[in-house]
């Protein structure tokens, strides 16, 4: 009976870990995209998601930024554990508007990018506005990955790069816990 008990405790405390956690999802094809449906259909099993994605395709944009324009963000979408935003400016300009604007009072578990429709191989990933968000990203501190599919197809299949994203996600969430924790000792150990 106590092995009962303890288990089903544990198992409300990991559904309930589950809700907590808050995942961020952009990427450069738009918010439209094949890519970017399947990747808010595999983050909701981990958390609430917020995603802000380009309303136009940005490949190729890297960490470029918009300066001389305004930027307009647009709710697109809002369900049980869902918002979806669209953004007139780069995949950047969504990380940006997310971490500086619209989650400042979140906690922000992890950041994916994609998933691309294109590949993000060799000199490509220094283009990629895929590759430029989750970089954007992890420079404000947040485990983040950003997916590509090698295909250009229309009708492209996006089951693995779903199933390539569903297996990262549970690790980098892991590893995402440890990083925060050993950057928040290092930064105490610093200021003693």
């Amino acid at each position: 009976l106590h092995f009962f008990r303890t288990f089903s405790y544990l198992c409300v405390y990991l559904n309930e870990k589950t809700m907590e956690r808050v995942i961020f999802l952009t990427n450069d094809d738009s918010y439209r995209s094949k890519g970017f449906d399947a990747a808010i259909e595999i983050a909701r099993q981990f958390g609430r998601v917020i995603a802000i994605a380009p309303d136009t395709p940005q490949s190729g944009m890297s960490q470029a930024i918009t300066i001389y324009n305004p930027l307009y963000l647009r709710k697109v979408r809002e369900e049980e554990g869902i918002t979806v935003y669209s953004l007139n400016g780069t995949p950047v300009d969504c990380v940006k508007i997310a971490f500086d604007y619209l989650l400042t009072d979140e906690k922000i578990d992890l950041a994916i990018s994609g998933i691309n429709h294109g590949s993000n191989a060799a000199t490509a990933s220094c283009y990629s506005g895929t590759l430029g968000a989750a970089a954007e990203a992890a420079l404000n501190g947040i485990p983040a990955i950003g997916v590509s599919l090698d295909t250009f197809r229309l009708d492209g299949d996006f089951c693995a790069g779903q199933h390539a994203v569903d297996h990262l996600n549970i690790h980098t969430l892991q590893l995402g816990h440890l990083i925060r924790h050993l950057s928040l000792t290092d930064h105490q150990m610093q200021h003693r």
